[in-house]
């Protein structure tokens, strides 16, 4: 073997798993997810995300910016969607291009942007930086009756339980790790649990039972003090509260099938033995609303169950069982991907690598804050999908303080209102409040580097 090949066969695969609108908190309901990553890996378990709407979030995942910074600002055009991506030209530089550039065999396999292929490019376009592109161009959210982007050739799939999608992506995942003899970088996302949130057939009478968490913000009585968008939402009724249960329970099905999605590739690893040789990442790409807040579902808001999202990560050095504490974001993973795999990440990139404290370190002067952007949609259909105005926000180890485009704010004090039920914005110190505007002033203007000194003030 070349030295060059001695030192490739040194680098660890890399696995990421992305769920489609996972709220954080539920993991333990998952017995594959929470054998095989939680009990094996490290949980970060204040992770949040750029944006709480799947496109401009997996922007930031593919790229490692804040919104402001990359520019997809919506799920659809012409302000984003895939069509923005691809002519901004962001595919140009993702993940996927580092790790390729880094003599990684790497693959995308499940949902990539919103709208994708969108009106620009083909069906069959595939971004540069993957070897292997398994990524449903039709009926997505389904999880039947789709049609695949199989590396350059669509193939389509009808209803048969053999052609649900999380099964399909698990069993060409496991195809991948066997094939596999340099390092290999694989993003699976599948759809579950993404409205309809259809569960495969074996799963279809799972969590008979269960309700939607009834938390102190569930169906929040007291609005007062909040924003017009929060105060129109009137309460919502026992029969509203039943389709949110049903909802619920149509969720944790679908999570199922991801839940044996990751039983797959953890298998799959251990019968090519690259397991111990391998870091599992798992995450979602935004929270999601279950009659908390007064919201029936949905995302896009400034509130923890929107913007805290599950972390896992185990592999070679990761001490098992660890949760870690710290504010972290999705735009961490790039860099931390990057770092694990030998790649140099562009001097673009915002977020900050996870490894030190996957080797049990801390490193000095970490994150103190996080930093959340929404945009409204201009397409009308896509912006009757939420009633929140645009707004920056900022996530610190104490507080949620959230400036909207309408003039108004929102301030929590998340020690003594981790529900987020008392908005402070009106009673705070002046104090507090101007210290907190000059913080999120200087999240919401930074671009590379600098983002990593704006996110560390106090």
């Amino acid at each position: 073997m070349t030295a060059m090949g001695m030192e490739r066969a040194k680098r660890p695969n890399i696995v990421l798993i992305l769920a489609d609108d996972l709220e954080a908190g539920n993991l333990a309901l998952f017995p594959k997810i929470s054998q095989h990553l939680v009990r094996q890996g490290m949980s970060f378990d204040r992770t949040f995300v750029t944006n709480s709407w799947c496109c401009p979030s997996r922007s930031s995942i593919l790229r490692s910016q804040y919104v402001h910074s990359h520019g997809v600002l919506t799920n659809t055009a012409p302000e984003g969607g895939f069509d923005r991506f691809y002519q901004l030209n962001l595919d140009r530089s993702t993940v996927g291009t580092w790790m390729k550039d880094a003599g990684y065999r790497t693959a995308l396999m499940g949902k990539y942007l919103n709208h994708y292929p969108g009106g620009t490019t083909a069906a069959t376009y595939v971004p540069p930086g993957w070897d292997r592109w398994e990524v449903p161009v039709r009926n997505l959210y389904e999880e039947y009756g789709y049609t695949l982007n199989s590396t350059g050739k669509l193939v389509d799939y009808g209803w048969a339980e053999t052609d649900y999608l999380s099964d399909v992506l698990a069993t060409k995942a496991g195809e991948f790790v066997a094939a596999s003899d340099d390092p290999f970088f694989l993003y699976l996302a599948p759809t579950g649990p993404h409205n309809p949130a259809n569960p495969a057939l074996r799963h279809s009478n799972a969590f008979a039972d269960a309700k939607a968490p009834r938390t102190k913000s569930f169906n929040q009585d007291d609005v007062k003090a909040e924003p017009r968008w929060l105060r129109s939402l009137p309460k919502i009724k026992d029969v509203g509260i039943d389709r949110i249960d049903d909802r619920y329970r149509a969720r944790l099905r679908s999570m199922l099938g991801v839940d044996d999605l990751v039983g797959s590739v953890i298998d799959a690893l251990d019968k090519a033995g690259k397991l111990d040789d391998t870091y599992v990442i798992f995450a979602s790409d935004n929270g999601f609303h279950l009659g908390t807040h007064r919201l029936k579902q949905g995302k896009t808001t400034p509130f923890e169950e929107a913007i805290r999202v599950p972390m896992v990560v185990r592999g070679p050095g990761v001490k098992a069982g660890e949760v870690n504490t710290d504010l972290c974001g999705t735009i961490d993973l790039g860099p931390t991907i990057a770092e694990l795999g030998g790649a140099r990440a562009p001097s673009f990139v915002e977020g900050r690598s996870l490894v030190p404290f996957l080797r049990g370190q801390r490193p000095d002067g970490w994150r103190r804050n996080v930093l959340v952007e929404f945009h409204r949609p201009t397409s009308r259909l896509s912006a009757k999908q939420t009633p929140v105005p645009p707004y920056n926000a900022l996530r610190t180890d104490r507080y949620t303080y959230v400036r909207y485009a309408t003039g108004e704010s929102q301030l929590y004090d998340l020690v003594d209102d981790p529900h987020q039920l008392r908005n402070l914005a009106a009673t705070a110190s002046p104090t507090l409040l101007f210290r907190l505007e000059y913080l999120l002033e200087g999240m919401r203007t930074c671009s590379g580097a600098s983002c990593r000194v704006a996110d560390a003030r106090r």
